[in-house]
């Protein structure tokens, strides 16, 4: 069937529409699909259709055989076909699978017919197409040599701003988005270049590439990030401000030397989709409670512990919205500042020229003031002058490393600081990790809900806590959540009040128990128990809570 015939009758394009683009093709050359998309009449998604109807050539839906066609097929001939949008997918005995964007290429046709090549043909769309030529690298590798001359940095660069591994790191930046990807992993894994994703907290692998792309691919993110393309025997750190599809990305990436190839790890942040809203912390009602009033106070430390990526930093930005005003003064400091907050004046440490969290915060107590958020409490000095600071007037936020709240006072008196000083400032200490929720789209019962029941006595917890129904819920997989059964993530928090009982323990090797025994007589929860309720309510899973928690 005629080309006219099939955008007329097939795709409902105006005869008249037709004419013009004809007229317009006899006088200015160029491909009539490819004008009609510019005038409009037809998608780019649509052309592969239009010519697999016109011309009677099926559309790809096959698999890639990457190392098969490597194997067969050199850099220059590979090099060649792509640049005209075809592209040798997958080797049989006799002939070879081909995919083209442009299948009535004639100099391609004498190429392959030069060759001898017996193939089939298939249609391919023009992105998907991309998508595709970006797996195949038909650059040659550059050297590994750590002294690289200009003349070699130029061949790098060049590398880099090759149209396939372009399309590649769009593509894969594109896709970690869609999938909603706080971090996406690039490591050399068993001969391939590995992708993963960090999605509600878990990595998943995404695909491996060829090994021959980590070069260029990297070298293209140093680039985009500021860094030096010719250093690969340093860990460098580096920052993309992008706009991807209608979303303003910044993106932190990370470089590591390895013993074959550099690992990079990029961290997105994304604005628009961080709320800082203690309502959406999914804490309980009695703990929220209490945090609303620890915040509230005019002067004092609360401390929040947890591993990293347990969502301290976030947790912090909540506290800061909550109590951001034009009647208080609000200074964080931070390494590095990750969200821009309005109204609240951030500063980013600089170790390098000697501005470290104590230098930092010797300067920010001189500006008056009223709030402080202290990004993390590392040395002796930063937490003496944090808890000073406390007992002058300024209610200040900060993070340790520990693994449960009562852990702080022992870390900390680790580092130097006086026992007097934390009795002093402390208020509260929040422990805190990250739980995946249960996907409200696909949530059924627990097939093992009874024997977990019984596997943790959550019958008596529940009863504990006033929760009448014990039902455990678990996610069987949709596409919504991408067929994890998880859909985003909820805080399970253990809270430690620093009162008077508190205060009054000895500091010794048995502070952590006795803490905990205080703290149960309260009826407060232990971290695993939190996160044991929340499974009961049906938020979370058993598993999740032990992966986390337990």
């Amino acid at each position: 069937m005629k080309l006219v015939d099939v955008l007329v009758n097939q795709f409902d394009v105006a005869q008249s529409d037709v004419d013009k683009a004809l007229s317009f093709q006899e006088k200015q050359g160029g491909r009539l699909e490819s004008i009609l998309v510019n005038m409009g009449c037809l998608t780019d998604e649509q052309i592969p259709n239009v010519l697999a109807s016109a011309l009677g050539i099926p559309i790809w839906e096959g698999a890639l055989q990457l190392q098969k066609v490597l194997e067969h097929f050199s850099a220059s001939e590979l090099q060649y076909l792509i640049s005209h949008k075809w592209a040798p997918v997958s080797l049989s005995e006799n002939s070879i699978d081909f995919v083209s964007v442009y299948p009535l290429d004639i100099e391609i046709h004498d190429w392959l017919d030069r060759k001898a090549i017996k193939l089939n043909l298939f249609i391919i769309g023009d992105s998907t197409f991309r998508d595709l030529s970006a797996q195949f690298n038909v650059i040659e590798s550059a050297g590994e040599d750590s002294d690289t001359n200009s003349e070699e940095e130029d061949r790098l660069k060049e590398m880099a701003s090759e149209a396939p591994i372009v399309n590649l790191l769009n593509s894969l930046m594109t896709k970690a988005l869609n999938a909603g990807a706080s971090d996406m992993h690039l490591e050399p894994y068993q001969g391939w270049y590995r992708v993963r994703f960090r999605v509600d907290g878990v990595l998943h692998e995404i695909e491996r590439l060829n090994k021959k792309v980590q070069i260029p691919l990297v070298t293209r993110l140093k680039i985009l990030s500021g860094m030096d393309i010719a250093e690969k025997r340093r860990p460098q750190d580096g920052k993309i401000e992008t706009r991807i599809g209608n979303k303003e990305i910044d993106i932190r990436v990370s470089a590591l030397p390895l013993n074959d190839g550099e690992s990079v790890v990029m961290r997105f942040l994304k604005k628009e989709n961080v709320r800082y809203d203690l309502n959406v912390l999914g804490l309980a009602g009695d703990i929220e409670a209490q945090i609303r009033k620890d915040i509230k106070a005019t002067a004092g430390v609360v401390l929040l512990t947890g591993p990293t990526g347990s969502g301290k930093t976030t947790t912090l930005y909540t506290f800061l919205n909550e109590l951001n005003g034009n009647d208080v003064k609000i200074i964080t400091l931070e390494d590095p500042v990750e969200y821009q907050l309005p109204g609240i004046n951030q500063v980013q440490v600089k170790s390098e020229i000697g501005f470290d969290f104590a230098a930092g915060l010797r300067s920010i107590v001189r500006q008056d003031p009223d709030i402080i958020m202290l990004g993390e409490i590392r040395d002796k000095e930063t937490a003496q002058i944090a808890l000073q600071s406390a007992l002058t007037g300024h209610l200040v936020f900060s993070t340790v490393h520990t693994n449960d709240a009562a852990s702080a006072y022992t870390r900390l008196l680790d580092l130097g600081v006086e026992e007097f000083l934390l009795n002093a400032a402390l208020i509260s200490i929040v422990a805190q990790r990250l739980a995946r929720k249960v996907c409200p789209h696909c949530s059924i019962e627990h097939p093992r809900s009874a024997e977990l029941i019984e596997k943790y006595d959550l019958s008596r917890l529940a009863n504990k806590f006033g929760i009448s129904d014990c039902t455990l819920k678990v996610g069987k997989g949709c596409e919504i959540c991408s067929n994890t059964g998880y859909s985003g993530r909820m805080a399970i928090i253990e809270y430690l009040g620093c009162d008077e009982q508190i205060r009054s323990l000895p500091k010794d090797s048995n502070f952590i128990q006795s803490a905990k025994r205080h703290n149960a007589s309260l009826n407060r929860r232990t971290l695993l128990e939190d996160g044991f309720l929340k499974a009961i309510e049906g938020k979370t899973t058993i598993e999740e809570v032990l992966r986390v928690a337990g």
